[in-house]
């Protein structure tokens, strides 16, 4: 059992925040008025960043809502079908951006918000979709910060805690490593929240953190840094950073002599970055939420040949995504994310009373389906309550599949 102690240790970490939050299992505040469902549109807002330095992932993960849209157009609430319409806007990877593009969202009449990839950019715009009583359901934002103290926020993905601790897992038990090296992104809630997570894991599993190392946003010389690391002589470098960050860095890290391994986190399953670092990418270990060969359920295969079909039925999703039809695996809890808001307007079929955001939200507490990252509850936090984690690496330019990373702390 030795392998969860930093597991479990994470646990402790995420209930010790929760205690300082309010919980999603209530009733949402009947003083939040919220939008109301009216005509045969309901319109969901898309929050994403499709440019900046998560532009990319985030283009992926609308994608998956895209598709979603495709597969489930519409729904029935007593007696109405109404369309879903998608309002999609772009947060730009920015806060300041952020918060702009929620209120715009909300001007709009959503009822209801799918995003954002970037845990920082959805803990900006969370209170402004509280504020006017609008539930999020973040995709792939794994920061415990995006829905502690939000009763509107809910999300799809695994947490940092559990990342975090599965990437020091990885590193100090299967691998035998002593020592680390990390680097981070200072003022970044996702890099710096899934580092300190890495960080204390790695050391109650009995490894030493030798270096430590921060950048600024936007900085594009890591040459000082990879010197450090490299001096500090760690065995393995955990990198927790933008897709921007990575096609800078692991170039620089090869010219600098660094052969250390390199492992990293959900962000870097992007084909972009292997063909920008090339042979530099080789090798890099990461985690993440799904694999597109994993066929252990029907759901899983049928989402995986949907969207295949989807992305080549047009040359400009190819593009969008990346220039392949590559499964990235945000595109999967994108899809689960939009088909959870879908189970939320379902069980409002039978409520009686003015229909609203509010109510959508309440419905949204006690969703239970399978979705195609497996089954979606969520807890009292209104986080989804997941319990694996797909590890892979780059072999010959292509992402292999390493293992499957299960928490056997969960019950």
């Amino acid at each position: 059992m030795k392998k969860f102690i930093a597991l479990a240790l994470a646990s402790v970490m995420t209930l010790s925040l929760a205690a300082c939050g309010g919980g999603s299992d209530a009733p949402a505040d009947s003083a939040v008025a919220g939008t109301a469902i009216s005509g045969d549109t309901i319109k969901i807002g898309v929050f994403e960043p499709t440019t900046g330095e998560n532009g990319g992932g985030g283009m992926q993960e609308v994608l998956g809502i895209r598709y979603a849209n495709t597969v489930v157009p519409t729904v029935d609430i007593n007696g109405t079908t109404y369309n879903i319409e998608l309002v999609e806007v772009d947060n730009q990877s920015d806060k300041t951006a952020a918060v702009t593009a929620a209120q715009s969202l909300i001007s709009s009449g959503v009822v209801g918000v799918l995003g954002s990839y970037g845990s920082g950019v959805s803990i900006a715009a969370g209170q402004t979709f509280a504020e006017a009583g609008v539930p999020a359901i973040g995709c792939s934002c794994t920061n415990p910060q995006v829905t502690l103290g939000n009763d509107f926020y809910f999300r799809t993905c695994f947490l940092d805690p559990f990342q975090g601790t599965v990437m020091a897992s990885y590193a100090a038990v299967d691998q035998g490593y002593k020592t680390a090296a990390v680097i981070s992104q200072n003022g970044d809630d996702y890099s710096t929240g899934l580092a300190a997570y890495f960080k204390q894991a790695f050391e109650s599993l009995g490894g030493t953190i030798v270096a430590d190392e921060t950048y600024q946003t936007n900085e594009s010389d890591f040459n000082a840094i990879l010197t450090s690391v490299k001096e500090s002589g760690a065995e393995v470098v955990f990198i927790p950073s933008s897709i921007a960050t990575a096609t800078l860095i692991l170039p620089q890290a090869q010219a600098n002599g660094v052969t250390a391994q390199i492992i990293a986190s959900d962000t870097w399953e992007n084909e972009s970055i292997v063909m920008a670092a090339g042979s530099a990418a080789e090798g890099v270990v990461f985690s993440t939420f799904f694999d597109e060969n994993d066929e252990s359920t029907p759901l899983a295969k049928d989402f995986v040949n949907g969207f295949k079909a989807y992305l080549n039925s047009d040359p400009q999703n190819i593009t969008l995504n990346g220039g392949s039809d590559g499964v990235a695996a945000v595109s999967a809890p994108g899809y689960d994310a939009y088909m959870s808001m879908i189970e939320g307007l379902k069980a409002l079929d039978g409520v009686e009373g003015e229909l609203t955001s509010v109510t959508l939200r309440d419905a949204l507490v006690n969703v239970n389906f399978d979705g195609v990252t497996g089954s979606i509850t969520f807890d009292e936090n209104g986080d989804a309550n997941k319990d694996a984690a797909y590890l892979k690496q780059v072999v010959d330019g292509k992402f292999a599949f390493v293992k499957k990373q299960l928490d056997e702390t969960a019950e």
